[in-house]
């Protein structure tokens, strides 16, 4: 008989694991102090949760709590084919959805809830110019048909969100949180969002995706160069945009690097002993200016002992 140690005489921690288990399906429940319980309760379907009186760290607006609940409503909307419209309709495994995409992505939930790879998403940036933002959700569908004019505008409030507006970041928040919270249920455990954004909402939009997905599952946030010439700006002309990638688990997660081209492999002459090809390269800079005659001042020689090598 081998003799019982403490570690098999000890049972499991259930509530680690209860913990555990919520954490991967509520990420946005948890904050650095805990369980969050009015926004678990709320996302149980709770709508008359009461707002904290705690403060707390994380990111707050007006109509943050309202935004959770619309992600949670379900969709009366349904999607109806266009074969005439569509090519090789029998023949093509790809599908192309038309409509708002906040009803499109919870009408795709009832058949691809978590089984989706990868997602990317370009919203509308908060420049402060035209941006068409709906200020009653009673019925989501119907605005997006009176704003495309197939329907008349009958009840259905639409403002413009510009930079005089007191809330021209809450109604940008307001817009693409539910979609972010929507967006993290179709992707499957190693599935990926990339998001495309600009520099006046990435600042808020990073924690609110940290708050949804959980900071473990934020993968980076990639500078793009997108514009070489610069955009006109009273002080500073940006050539960039950035993209933020989140993880559904980050720990499941899978990212490939593109691979080198024919015309690099040819630099790569040399093996290792476990068969892993390396290029030799001096040291030295490389690039513009890179002669001692170009910059005389910025060459340093470099002494070795051939005997000890050092």
């Amino acid at each position: 008989m081998q003799n019982v140690t403490q570690q098999d005489g000890q049972s499991a921690d259930i509530i680690s694991e209860n913990i555990e288990k919520l954490k991967e399906l509520f990420p946005d429940a948890f904050t650095e102090d805990g369980v969050n319980f009015d926004v678990l309760r709320q996302l149980l379907g709770d709508a008359e949760v009461l707002d904290e009186g705690e403060e707390k760290y994380g990111l707050n607006w007006h109509g943050k709590k309202a935004s959770r609940q619309i992600a949670l409503t379900p969709s009366t909307g349904t999607l109806r084919p266009c074969p005439d419209q569509s090519v090789e309709w029998k023949k093509t495994n790809n599908i192309l959805v038309e409509g708002d995409n906040l009803e499109v992505l919870k009408i795709l939930q009832r058949s691809y809830a978590g089984k989706v790879k990868m997602i990317y998403i370009d919203p509308p940036y908060n420049t402060g110019k035209e941006f068409i933002y709906p200020d009653k959700f009673k019925d989501n569908l119907g605005t997006y048909l009176a704003y495309t004019g197939q329907k008349n505008d009958q009840g259905v409030a639409l403002s413009s969100n510009t930079e005089t507006s007191g809330r021209f970041h809450t109604k940008w928040l307001n817009m693409m949180y539910p979609r972010m919270k929507v967006a993290r249920n179709l992707l499957r455990d190693d599935g990926v969002l990339f998001v495309s954004i600009d520099e006046h909402e990435a600042r808020n939009l990073i924690p609110i995706l940290i708050e949804i997905f959980g900071e473990s599952n934020f993968i980076s946030q990639v500078c793009v160069h997108s514009n070489p010439r610069g955009r006109q700006s009273e002080a500073i002309a940006t050539s960039h945009e950035y993209v933020l990638v989140f993880a559904k688990n980050a720990d499941a997660l899978t990212l490939f690097g593109q691979g080198l081209s024919e015309k690099q492999l040819t630099d790569y002459k040399h093996k290792d002993e476990n068969g892993n090809v390396y290029r030799l390269r001096g040291l030295r800079h490389r690039g513009n200016e890179s002669r001692r005659v170009d910059r005389p001042e910025m060459f340093f020689p470099l002494y070795v002992d051939p005997n000890t090598g050092g």
